[in-house]
């Protein structure tokens, strides 16, 4: 027994399920989790030493790679101020203003601490400046786990087979309402059978927690159209998606625009933070000023503050950043489909910039049900052979490869060479 191995037996006496976030379990890929040690640049390395490419990356936030020197030295100077104050600082208001500058459509911003209370507090605002109940989101999303978002979530929940929760009383999700990912009409139908009741459409503008799955042509937009005529707020989930697909997220890249936005992750540099914005009109609307009311001891966290604000303007100052890891990621793609071709494996990869997925399915993947189609045991199969070989992915199929300023050619060299023997080897299942 390695000491990965040890300390999960003895975590899962003291932990549920050994962890804090279920998809740390491994379970998805039949195997006890890697206990991390540390990490640098592009890798990680495990209670063993043993060193791993890594294209987690802390499911995103880490578009510099780890351990950055330049935010390194932000949180070291920032904690020399002091932990946590409970009280307004400088720093939230600079990176406020930094977001305001970068990100379309948005005037205000609120800090909370995570994705999950990001996406919450747009949604009860949604409704607050609606008057309206309703909310619609997209079979295979995920937005955290907040009572109302757990009905057919993506991530860990539909990884392990649960796509809803104990726990969650019907009537808070009586008023949320799913649709299909990339199916228009599925929405509009939704629209026309609650006049007047629909608050919101939230929806994640590249899907990355069914595996990557993007908009098809026309898609994003086709919903702020709807949400027009239907008189509904559309709130893009970007906890994923901004900053990492373009400085200024998703409403940048697809050029379509969102009424309220979230984000989580890559806005702290990697250190527990979120926010939820949009205009003046709306945000005003959240306490203190209006009658929506969220709150939060640890929102705007110095040390959070200081992290994020030194990762965005390292993005703002060298742009070249996104065509750099948008390659690294086509490299890794295209090199997957080689792979599939020349040893027979079923295999559709999906890429979104610097978002990459293989599923292991015979043809292409653009909707939830294309994605629930692909074979989990192969994935698991993949995932151990890649992590024997020194590559640690997602330790689940409906999860995102996240490619990095610090991956080299060495490392996506390396990777390609071990998807090519864990693809031969699949052949012969």
């Amino acid at each position: 027994m390695d000491r990965s191995e040890a300390l999960y037996e003895q975590a899962r006496t003291l932990l549920p399920g050994g962890v804090n976030s279920p998809v740390r379990a491994y379970r998805a890929v039949n195997m006890a989790p890697r206990f991390i040690t540390r990490a640098d640049g592009a890798c990680i390395w495990d209670e063993d030493g043993k060193r791993y490419i890594d294209y987690v990356c802390s499911w995103g936030p880490m578009i510099l790679g780890h351990n950055h020197p330049v935010i390194r030295a932000a949180v070291e100077e920032a904690v020399q101020d002091g932990l946590s104050f409970g009280a307004p600082t400088r720093r939230e208001v600079e990176m406020a203003q930094l977001m305001v500058q970068l990100v379309p459509n948005i005037e205000m911003v609120r800090m909370v601490n995570s994705g999950t209370e990001a996406v919450m507090s747009a949604i009860r605002l949604a409704r607050g400046a609606t008057g309206r109940d309703k909310i619609i989101k997209f079979e295979g999303c995920y937005h955290g786990h907040s009572d109302c978002l757990l009905v057919s979530a993506g991530s860990s929940a539909l990884a392990g087979g649960c796509p809803s929760s104990a726990g969650v009383p019907e009537d808070i999700v009586r008023h949320t309402l799913t649709a299909q990912f990339n199916r228009l009409d599925t929405v509009e139908d939704l629209l026309k059978e609650y006049p007047g009741q629909v608050a919101c459409v939230i929806v994640e503008p590249v899907a990355a927690n069914m595996g990557v799955v993007g908009p098809e042509p026309g898609f994003l937009q086709g919903l702020r159209n709807l949400c027009d005529s239907y008189g509904a707020l559309l709130i893009f989930d970007e906890v994923i998606t901004g900053f990492r697909l373009a400085l200024g997220g998703a409403q940048a890249y697809y050029g379509v625009r969102a009424d309220l936005v979230t984000f989580g992750k890559i806005i702290g540099g990697g250190m527990p933070v979120g926010a939820y914005c949009g205009s003046r009109k709306l945000m005003e609307q959240v306490a203190p000023c209006g009658p929506v009311y969220q709150a939060g001891t640890l929102s705007g966290n110095p040390v959070a503050m200081a992290a994020g604000l030194a990762q965005l303007r390292y993005l703002k100052d060298h742009p070249e950043v996104y065509e750099n890891i948008d390659k690294k990621a086509a490299f890794l793609g295209e090199s997957m489909k080689q792979s599939a071709a020349r040893h027979g494996v079923n295999v559709a990869v999906n890429r979104v910039g610097s978002l990459l997925s293989p599923f292991f399915v015979p043809s292409a993947v653009s909707t939830f049900v294309d994605a629930k189609g692909s074979d989990l045991g192969a994935y698991a199969a993949y995932f151990r052979g890649m992590l024997d070989r020194g590559v640690a992915l997602a330790p689940a199929q409906f999860e995102a490869m996240f490619l990095s300023d610090a991956h080299s050619p060495e490392d996506l060299a390396q990777t390609a060479r071990a998807v090519d023997e864990v693809f031969a080897q699949l052949a012969q299942r």
